[in-house]
């Protein structure tokens, strides 16, 4: 008798994408219309990426349409959102639009987290362990029991920036004996949803996430507290609902036929939008002048007060004054109480305006005016613990139910030196926060492909950035943050809202033209950063 044959052996993938957002959406479409062979894997049950776990009350993007879409005609033209800043239910129903008209699913596994990779050096291929999930609890967290082997060529992730939970460590945290979610967390079933009507709740933060639960959630709860550290200059958003046909009632709307021009537009724009600062520096007009150019930005709405000002505003103090003290015109007015409008518009200006990541508003500032609202300064009154009641701060008790550690490296923060082979989009050191998902999903996503392309094309296997290029393209960052007031506040976009966390500037604040011209320039010069084998 003869014996069992082996299985036959699966011949390596050219690529496993890891991420089921915009990045990895597009990177599969593009790299199997390159004749790729190619996989995408995600921890979630289906498509979206952050906006599969963002179904908290009110969580909504703050780009307007149709920045938060993909720039492929295909789409666009079959397709029509129903508000100006979409909520999350419409992204996520936007991401099935696109599964269909891209046929994605038949290449993608959900609910399989990836726990391992590591590279062959002998074979030069990625060996990716990856274990199965299941999502039926709150927080997505299976077992894990299951485990599955990829191999591939190239290793592309697409984890976002901002897509570790944080979880502050409180002494008693674990003793609360109320519900207390983590807004990622927040249930995706209806069934499962928690009826705060008439309850008491709390939310701790004031970044956009609290601002938009803030608004919500104090129209519903008995008793609505927020704890404050640092207060969000936030902007009207300026929402407008849409027709059914997707059409506009009043005159803003954008019309399809415009849709290309934008999209084009987008690599000539600081922040990857069709707009850019006001090539005149702050002082160059009069006082009227300067105050009739910030009534029409405010009119506006969306981030036109922050980055289609003068050009001047992030990089002089007295400018930024000025800006601010524009804001604090317009914020203060809508606080009724005195105490609170100091808290939340300080006469004293707190921070450089634009130096934290601004938050767009629909009626925050209002809340405060509500009876069932209160506000914690936790400057004032830290909070010391979290008891089985609610939160203990230093004046009362709410009654509430190793490679990076000395500093960031990377290559067009994309690719790191000592990982062949791999690259990652939307995180640190990009433009990521001053852009948005689509726009560094197409412009990374087009440059990855390039990088395989030209590997294919001239029998290359390995690609890795110099450590030369990291450390060129790291002065960079920090001289380009270093000219601006970013370092003198503390933020996200310096790596400080993590406590423990290296100091540094995160975010390439060059402008996505600059950008967009750096990455021409790699690829025209041959990926000549990069070591090629």
């Amino acid at each position: 008798m003869g014996s069992i044959p082996p299985p036959p052996q699966t011949p390596p993938l050219d690529a496993l994408i890891v991420g089921a957002g915009f990045g990895g959406v597009y990177q599969l479409k593009s790299l199997r219309s390159n004749g790729y062979t190619v996989k995408l894997v995600d921890r979630a049950s289906d498509f979206g990426g952050v906006w599969y776990w963002n179904r908290y009350p009110g969580a909504r993007v703050d780009s307007p349409v149709p920045h938060y879409e993909f720039s492929d005609p295909d789409l666009w033209r079959g397709w029509s959102f129903t508000q100006r800043f979409p909520g999350s239910q419409e992204i996520r129903d936007y991401f099935a639009y696109v599964d269909r008209k891209w046929d994605l699913r038949r290449d993608v596994e959900f609910d399989t987290r990836v726990c391992g990779a590591v590279f062959d050096e002998e074979e030069g291929l990625w060996r990716v362990t990856c274990t199965s999930t299941s999502t039926t609890t709150t927080g997505g967290t299976g077992s894990g029991s299951e485990k599955n082997v990829f191999v591939a060529r190239y290793l592309l992730l697409n984890a976002g920036f901002a897509a570790k939970r944080h979880i502050p460590d409180w002494k008693g945290i674990e003793t609360f004996k109320g519900a207390w979610i983590h807004p990622s967390y927040w249930p995706k079933k209806q069934d499962e949803q928690p009826d705060l009507r008439g309850k008491k709740v709390a939310v701790i933060g004031t970044g956009a996430t609290g601002v938009q639960l803030a608004q919500e959630l104090s129209q519903v709860a008995g008793e609505f507290v927020l704890f404050q550290r640092t207060p969000n200059l936030a902007l009207p958003m300026k929402q407008i609902n849409y027709s059914q046909d997707g059409q506009q009632q009043q005159q803003e709307v954008v019309s399809k036929e415009a849709y290309p021009a934008i999209f084009d537009g987008r690599r000539e724009s600081f922040p990857g939008f069709d707009y850019n600062f006001t090539p005149r520096r702050t002082f160059d007009d009069t006082p009227g002048e300067r105050r009739e150019m910030y009534e029409e930005l405010w009119k506006h709405g969306d981030f036109h007060y922050w980055l289609a000002t003068y050009e001047d505003m992030m990089f002089n103090k007295e400018a930024n004054k000025e800006a601010y003290e524009f804001w604090k015109s317009k914020v203060r007015p809508r606080i009724q109480d005195a105490r609170l409008r100091e808290v939340l518009a300080p006469e004293v200006q707190p921070h450089g305006f634009g130096c934290k990541r601004i938050s767009l508003e629909n009626g925050f500032y209002e809340i405060f005016n509500q009876p069932n609202v209160s506000l914690v300064d936790v400057n004032a009154t830290p909070i010391l613990e979290v008891t089985e009641r609610g939160i203990k701060t230093s004046e009362k008790e709410w009654d509430l139910q190793e490679m990076w550690k000395n500093g960031t490296k990377t290559y067009l923060g994309m690719a790191v030196s000592g990982f062949p082979n791999m690259f990652f989009t939307y995180g640190p050191q990009a433009p990521t926060a001053l852009c948005n998902g689509p726009t560094c999903a197409e412009y990374q996503g087009d440059f990855i492909i390039g990088v395989m392309n030209h590997m294919r094309e001239h029998g290359l296997e390995r690609i890795e950035a110099s450590a030369d290029a990291e450390d060129a393209w790291g002065e960079g960052i920090r001289k380009f943050a270093n000219a601006t007031l970013l370092p003198e506040t503390d933020s996200w976009y310096m790596g400080t809202n993590i406590p423990g966390k290296l100091r540094e500037p995160l975010i390439y604040f060059g402008g996505v033209p600059k950008y967009y011209g750096t990455l021409e320039g790699c690829r025209k010069g041959g990926y000549a950063e990069f070591h090629q084998v």
